[in-house]
């Protein structure tokens, strides 16, 4: 009774850990299942990287955005909403330029210029005042203007002021402008806290009190010639939540009824990328667009361009242009397609789950716990597959999580006995062998103990070995005691580092630390948790050294910083209990572990603290890496084409990054071909452009190039031969 009253409270507070499973569930069926595209009348006109390309940086001149403006006007738009502030004048205005020419003019210019040309902003409000015009505002949570309303505004039932996305101010465009727009839409957005867009409110509120549309809302208003926005609060519908009123309900504009959340939000049902829903501004300013396109839709202007950082994520897409969520919003609206979670909703879960649990409890206490188990598990699916018929089918987001929550509920209830029989031989187990192996292999080793016996198993794995450099050096300064000390500090952290990203620590080998990945248990991105892990050394090393400069400074001694390297290398190898009779490891072999050791070595040849195999940097394209060389290692007839890994997805999306990695591809097959001048030549580029942490690297090109280019044979392959293991 206690886990059912639990549940249920928890269920009620609804903290974030459940929402964002939740989400994940829906977040699923969106992308299992996107909205399909239909032509709703609606358009965005992009302002993409191309058009600025042809036309120019932007803000463009007001005189273009009124080009624009005209051309979708003879081409018969029904409305044009602009996802754009324009809150401060032209500077390419006749005013505002004029006074800028006149400080490098030879002569001085004509005084009557400024009322012989005209402004740039009074020529957009004037083609803004002969079309249909939504201008955007920004809300902010700091004081700002309240913008004029251009509508009106009735609401059916209680005051839903309570429950709108609210802010202090706004950011509205420039007074000349709004005078002649026909409405003003909120440009903002609703993220949840992973920062993903799922529900778009259609209202927002102002600390005063005021409410202001979307901008997809207004653009529907005015499409629809309709002046007021009728808000439907709970009440109007008589519908409450136990008792409570549970804020809005719905939202109408002219014909069209929309229902919304209590927060005045509507779900997005992403499509997906659509070209037919986008023209690219360009085309519609050269005059390349069928009117057809554009007569009688609604068009919204904004960008996709990544420059100007108008970039959303959605449940379908890491980066959305936010026009595109505008327009996607409009088409829902259009089409009366929605993702709806009624106010009813949360209490048809507490109630369903209420139902699940008396009945887990009924089969426990009745057939037992095996049957009990069946049970809950044709319940929890049964759960999943309404939830995902009502998506399909009724477009209804009803949440499967809790229901099947209740199954593992039960499945732990049946569980308790199995536990207190062996959590004594648990105990035992992990008293006597937890510091010596795996916390997963000692699991697995408490659950199955014949496991405890000698053999092994071929797997795809990755290893890494992690070094200090300059050990020994180190070492001569330090006696035994503070010896012990600097590795064990040392050591710590890098392995938590290794077991936080599910790797498994083989050996400690001196002041080499041995570790695997994929074994014991299973992980089929294991190349990635062990780059990931590998930089996050390094992390943890910064730290390190910190901390031991400070200990050295309060000691009065000198200190060096220390460094590391790391080779990981991905491959096929035996994995298990490896040994004898006596004694036994479970540790890893093969031809990969002996590679990764080599390019732990190799490191210190090349400058570069992470060193990777080529099939590991196979397994992760996403990150920053680079070909270093053909590399013949010793113990291996065959040449290894070796990477260097720089960063992590941060990284490979770095500027310096992306100019770096195609230059320096270029610059291996020069080298490999013998063409030293011109590899040179790029070498020398390379080293300007790279950060000082590579540049050790291309020295190191720059001095094979010298060597080479004197004693190469025409026949060298390209292949270079490591010296030292």
């Amino acid at each position: 009774m206690a886990v059912f009253i639990g549940a249920l409270g928890l269920r009620i507070v609804d903290p974030s850990p459940i929402e964002a499973l939740r989400n994940l569930v829906f977040d699923s069926f969106e992308r299992w299942a996107p909205r399909p595209y239909q032509d709703a009348g609606v358009r965005i006109v992009d302002i993409d990287d191309e058009s600025l390309a042809r036309i120019g940086q932007w803000p463009w001149p007001r005189t273009e955005t009124a080009r624009l403006l005209d051309r979708l006007h003879s081409l018969g738009a029904a409305v044009v909403a602009l996802d754009i502030i324009l809150a401060e004048s032209d500077r390419t205005s006749p005013k505002n330029i004029l006074p800028i020419w006149q400080q490098s003019a030879t002569r001085p210019l004509p005084s009557d210029l400024t009322t012989a040309l005209p402004d740039h902003d009074e020529l957009l409000a004037a083609q803004i005042a002969d079309m249909p015009t939504v201008l955007g505002v920004v809300l902010l949570n700091r004081s700002g203007t309240h913008p004029r309303p251009l509508w009106g505004l009735a609401t059916a039932g209680a005051d839903v002021s309570a429950s709108l996305v609210t802010f202090d101010g706004a950011v509205e465009n420039l007074p000349v402008l709004e005078r002649k727009a026909a409405g003003l839409g909120v440009l903002n957005s609703d993220p949840d806290r992973d920062g993903v867009i799922r529900n778009v409110p259609l209202l927002f509120g102002l600390t005063d009190g005021s409410k202001y549309p979307a901008l997809s809302a207004e653009a529907l208003r005015v499409a629809s010639r309709a002046s007021t926005y009728l808000v439907q609060g709970a009440g109007a519908s008589g519908f409450s939540a136990f008792g409570q009123n549970v804020g809005m309900n719905g939202l109408r504009i002219g014909a069209l009824s929309i229902p919304t959340d209590a927060k005045g939000r509507i779900a997005i049902y992403d499509t997906g990328p659509e070209p037919r829903r986008t023209i690219p501004a360009w085309q519609v300013l050269a005059g390349g667009v069928d009117s057809r396109e554009v007569a009688d839709k609604i068009i919204f202007v904004g960008t996709s361009a990544a420059g100007l950082g108008d970039l959303r994520v959605t449940p379908l897409r890491p980066l959305v242009p936010g026009i595109e969520v505008h327009a996607q919003i409009a088409e829902q609206i259009r089409l009366g397609t929605y993702l709806q979670r009624p106010n009813w909703i949360t209490g048809a879960e507490l109630s369903w789950m209420s139902v699940m649990f008396v009945l887990l409890l009924w089969a426990l206490n009745r057939v037992g716990p095996s049957w009990a188990a069946a049970i809950g598990v044709v319940a929890g699916t049964v759960a999943a597959a309404s939830s995902w018929l009502a998506f399909r089918r009724f477009g209804l987001l009803i949440d499967p999580v809790y229901p099947a929550a209740g199954a593992l509920v039960l499945y732990l209830t049946q569980s308790l006995r199995q536990f207190i029989r062996t959590e004594g031989d648990r105990r035992y187990l992990k008293g006597a062998f937890g510091r010596y192996i795996s916390p997963a292999l000692l699991d697995q080793l408490a659950a199955d103990s014949s496991r405890l016996r000698l053999g092994g198993e071929m797997r795809e794995m990755s290893i890494m070995f992690c070094d200090i450099r300059g050990f020994t050096s180190l070492a001569e300064t330090m006696d035994a005691h503070a010896l012990t000390r600097f590795v064990n500090s040392f050591f710590t952290p890098m392995t938590d580092r290794v077991l936080a990203h599910r790797g498994t620590i083989d050996k400690y080998i001196g002041d080499c630390i041995m570790a695997f990945w994929n074994a014991p248990l299973p992980e089929p991105k294991h190349a990635e948790y062990a780059v990931r892990a590998a930089l996050d050394m390094f992390a943890a090393l910064a730290a390190l050294n910190i901390k031991w400069r400070d200990e050295a400074q309060a000691a009065g001694r000198k200190f060096s910083p220390i460094g590391i390297g790391i080779g990981i290398a991905s491959g096929r190898c035996c994995v298990g209990n490896l040994g004898s009779e006596q004694r036994f490891d479970y540790s890893v072999l093969g031809d990969d572990v002996n590679l990764a050791s080599r390019l732990e070595a190799q490191t210190k040849i090349y400058h570069l603290p992470i060193i990777i195999s080529e099939a590991t940097q196979a397994q992760i394209p996403q990150f920053a890496t680079i070909e270093l060389d053909l590399l013949r290692v010793k113990g291996r007839t065959q040449p290894s084409r070796i990477f260097a890994v720089l960063g992590d997805e941060m990284t490979a999306a770095k500027s310096w990054f992306t100019a770096l990695a195609p230059d320096h591809r270029a610059m291996l097959e020069e080298f490999r071909a013998r063409k030293w001048p011109e590899a040179a030549k790029r070498v020398d580029r390379l080293a300007s452009i790279a950060p000082e942490s590579v540049r050790g690297l291309y020295r190191l090109y720059a001095a094979r190039i010298e060597q080479f280019s004197a004693t190469a044979s025409a026949e060298w392959d390209g292949v270079i031969v490591a010296e030292s293991k």
